[in-house]
């Protein structure tokens, strides 16, 4: 049997797959985008991009957003979130404020645009407050706070 237990990652998340070994952001891209791929491979390279982190890594997570499926763009958003890139607030926006979008993404979205705590994201998640779905304007709510609360942590009082 065996008994080893997810490990947790940098991010202190237990994540769903574990890290793709690639290296290769542009053979992640490639994997992620890969609508004939097995999702938890499409996973692995969600989680190895993240790892890698930086624009590029951004920039790939963010091509995924193209996918059929709102789960992946669920994850993609949720590990922008964790991140806390200013490169993914653009694309992160286009989520949120795209209503044909699964009401799932555009959640997660606004909860990443707190995250990561940059205050250009302050205007759209005040738009959206009062969005006609529920879950989206409390995330919104919730991510002004988390947006604030982040910021100010950032600020060098020296």
């Amino acid at each position: 049997m065996n008994d080893e237990r997810p490990r947790r990652s940098e991010f202190d998340s237990v994540d769903p797959a574990p890290p793709s070994e690639e290296s290769k952001v542009t053979l992640l891209r490639e994997k992620i985008c890969d609508e004939n791929e097995k999702m938890f491979q499409r996973m692995r390279a969600l989680f190895a991009l993240r790892n890698i982190g930086g624009k590029d890594a951004v920039d790939a997570l963010a091509a995924a957003f193209e996918s059929d499926s709102a789960l992946l763009k669920h994850e993609i958003a949720y590990v922008m979130g964790q991140m806390q890139d200013s490169a993914a607030i653009p694309y992160l926006i286009e989520r949120l404020e795209d209503k044909k979008e699964d009401v799932m993404v555009r959640h997660e979205a606004a909860e990443a645009l707190g995250a990561i705590g940059d205050r250009k994201a302050l205007s759209v998640l005040e738009k959206f407050v009062n969005d006609d779905e529920i879950v989206v304007s409390e995330s919104c709510e919730v991510a002004l706070d988390l947006l604030e609360w982040v910021s100010s942590k950032n600020l060098d009082y020296s």
